[in-house]
């Protein structure tokens, strides 16, 4: 069994991205497990914290989390055009102590939805320096950009269009298939 730790990028409680999350664990295909983890609890990094008390258990939590996957799904909003600043903090404070080292050479794909016409096609793109320096290895054989998400998900933040559900099955087969 392939398992992928899944991080949406929003603490909106009726997040899109946390929303095409949900909905990605419902379509996973047969072989792989999308557990979902959670970026909320990280503080703003500060090594002044990190040095005087090491790394917050919402870090330890998702460095035993990463450790355990044999893949990552980035599901990112798109904040003025780029990534999230919540997400992208996370992210740091996941790469660091021993948290760096997770990284290198773990298979990393990336998604989002965006109530915006152009989806989050500038958020992920932003992510390739972020996943390069961190020394993953980016799945760029398949893209998931889920534009007008105010059309396809309801006021709770679920996933209610047929065709996207689709296509975001036959996205996760890829990455699925592209993992071995």
């Amino acid at each position: 069994m392939t398992t992928i730790l899944g991080l949406a990028g929003s603490l909106r409680g009726a997040s899109f991205n946390a929303g095409l999350l949900r909905a990605a664990i419902e379509e996973c295909p047969d072989g792989l497990t999308l557990r979902a983890g959670t970026i909320a609890g990280v503080p703003l990094y500060n090594a002044d914290e990190e040095a005087a008390t090491g790394l917050p258990a919402a870090v330890q939590e998702l460095h035993a989390q990463l450790a355990a996957a044999d893949g990552l799904l980035l599901v990112t909003p798109e904040y003025n055009n780029g990534i999230p600043g919540v997400f992208k903090n996370a992210i740091d404070w996941m790469s660091r102590g021993p948290g760096l080292g997770l990284f290198k050479g773990k298979p990393v794909a990336v998604i989002g939805a965006s109530p915006g016409g152009f989806g989050t096609i500038l958020s992920q793109s932003h992510w390739l320096p972020v996943l390069r320096t961190l020394g993953t290895r980016p799945w760029q054989e398949g893209r998931l950009m889920v534009s007008r998400a105010g059309q396809v998900f309801d006021a709770d933040g679920n996933l209610t269009d047929a065709k996207t559900r689709e296509m975001l099955a036959a996205f996760l087969a890829g990455f699925a298939a592209s993992l071995g």
